[in-house]
């Protein structure tokens, strides 16, 4: 740590003037990643600290989402028509939106459809010749159905696209609001091909966001510049520089000596230190989230639904929420938040009963109990601000009905690669809402397409349920669907694919000089901010 420290000082350290050491200039703003980028190409990487990273600060996307509702708005696209049989969507696109350039490759021509039909179709298209570039496995568009739900998309001129649809679907106009659906350039695509590189694309992004990628060393320093023609305005900050700090202690002892000027994911003990800090700010904002342990339904035992609800009635949540994140969450007992459509608030919840589980123990044939693991996640979360002490809980509450588990954890790309490959038992895992949509929570985290693509961490196929989240998907009607997703939820319940832990609130802290950075259901926006 201490060397990668001392290379770090250096690096950012020479971007600044002298004798501001790691003090930020008022044109350089220094942001402590919590992880590395899986990948710098948003349609092939699944983790929030790889979306910040890439689609949130090197790409923009057709639509946004209003802060005030959550409502989809323009974006890349400045208009959109729906036909009466919701089948039907047609895009007018913004005129006069350019891309960056880089020492590969400079624009010749503006953002056009040509832009939307290839950053779809190499999602869609398993011959199109970028589809296996990187080895993407596009696990959102495979998520969220869209290979089959999208039956053509089309160029009707430079400016509208449109798709067409195998039946309606009241999610559609949302997905494109999700990081995977950053708009990429054909043109660099097209000139990586022809000079046997295509996989450039993925690591040398080319974007129409608010700044482009200068310069990136693995697990240490990614460095931007900001976009000289971005189509909203000039970048007020024209140096961001990413520290990448997977510690959360470390992030906030660099945030103290002005060595970063915004940290993610403060850890709740540190917040009254945040507070007392003259130079320091904490922010906080309702998160739409779930944090939960998921059973493996794939292995034994957790294929059996009496050893998952004896988990569930073992887990004590309350002790959990109060001793790890202290007060900046609540019990979770569902997969979908509690401020979102088609939440059931009558659902019941597991107590915390260990004479229950026992029993339960006993009757699946488990009376001296078993062995097991639990993965525990190695980076923070505002649903899971300290992974390893809530294992450590759960580990202590599971041995009082005769289950001993060992606690486990990897570097966060092996994390989330294992957990895709279901070589976990148990394991920590969340979600945070891209869309503001139920179907991103109850069909993304546990419909039976999304055990293939790897979000389903439960590897869990209820036909009860998915038929329930299937119906809510192609409804128009907001009461409908609340009133299937509350179906769906007894169903969770009974199954019990999941011990549900917690919602928790999103918490950053910043240096008090900061301004115009915000955390919304966009993602983070560095697009505005500045040292005052």
């Amino acid at each position: 740590m201490d060397c990668m420290k001392s290379s770090l000082v250096l690096l950012i350290s020479a971007l600044l003037p002298a004798g501001t050491a790691l003090a930020a200039a008022n044109n350089v703003l220094v942001y402590c990643s919590e992880a590395s980028p899986e990948s710098f190409n948003p349609q092939i990487a699944s983790s929030g600290p790889s979306f910040v990273a890439s689609s949130q600060t090197l790409y923009n996307r057709l639509i946004t989402f209003r802060e005030s509702d959550n409502e989809p708005a323009p974006s890349l696209a400045t208009d959109w028509t729906i036909s009466p049989d919701g089948k039907t969507y047609t895009f007018t696109l913004r005129q006069g939106v350019k891309f960056n350039s880089n020492k590969y490759f400079t624009p010749t021509r503006d953002f056009n459809a040509d832009d939307v039909l290839f950053s779809v179709l190499r999602q869609k298209d398993d011959s199109h010749p970028y589809h296996k570039v990187s080895q993407a496995s596009y696990e959102y568009f495979n998520d969220v159905g869209l290979g089959k739900l999208i039956t053509e998309v089309k160029k009707l001129d430079d400016y509208h696209v449109q798709f067409t649809l195998n039946q309606p679907d009241a999610t559609f106009l949302a997905v494109w609001g999700m990081d995977f659906t950053s708009i990429l350039s054909a043109e660099y695509a097209d000139a990586m091909l022809k000079s046997g590189t295509p996989e450039r694309v993925d690591t040398d992004p080319i974007g129409t966001g608010p700044y482009n990628l200068k310069d990136y060393k693995v697990d240490s320093i990614i460095r931007y510049e900001a976009n000289p023609h971005y189509w909203q305005g000039a970048v007020p900050t024209q140096r961001l520089i990413f520290s990448i700090t997977p510690n959360v202690t470390t992030r906030l002892a660099k945030l103290e000596k002005n060595e970063c000027q915004i940290i993610p994911a403060p850890n709740p003990v540190n917040f009254a230190e945040i507070k007392r800090h003259k130079e320091l700010t904490l922010h906080s904002i309702d998160g739409m989230n779930v944090g939960y342990l998921a059973f493996n339904t794939a292995k034994k035992p957790f294929d059996n639904t009496l050893v998952r609800q004896a988990l569930n009635y073992a887990v004590d949540k309350k002790a959990i929420v109060n001793a790890v994140f202290l007060g900046s969450g609540s019990v979770a007992k569902s997969p979908i938040p509690p401020n979102m459509l088609g939440f059931d608030k009558a659902l019941a919840d597991y107590p915390y009963d260990p004479a229950k589980a026992k029993a339960l123990l006993k009757q699946a044939g488990l009376e001296n109990g078993f062995t097991t693991d639990i993965w525990s996640m190695p980076v923070q979360r505002p649903y899971n601000p300290n992974s390893r002490r809530i294992a450590e809980m759960i580990q202590s509450d599971w041995a009082k009905v005769g289950v001993n588990a060992k606690i486990v954890s990897f570097e966060w790309g092996e994390y989330l690669s294992g957990i895709r490959k279901g070589e976990h038992a148990t394991a920590l895992f969340g979600w945070v809402s891209d869309n503001g949509d139920p179907d991103n929570f109850a069909n993304t985290l546990l419909g039976c397409t999304s055990i293939e693509s790897g979000s389903n961490a439960a590897f869990w196929c209820n036909k009860a349920y998915e038929g329930f989240i299937q119906q809510a998907k192609v409804s128009s009607d907001p009461k409908k669907r609340a009133a299937l997703y509350q179906q769906a939820q007894q169903v969770f319940h009974e199954q019990a694919p999941w011990v549900p832990l917690a919602n928790g609130k999103t918490f950053y802290a910043t240096r008090s000089n900061v301004s115009g950075y915000s955390v919304s259901l966009n993602g983070s926006d560095f697009s505005k901010a500045k040292l005052d």
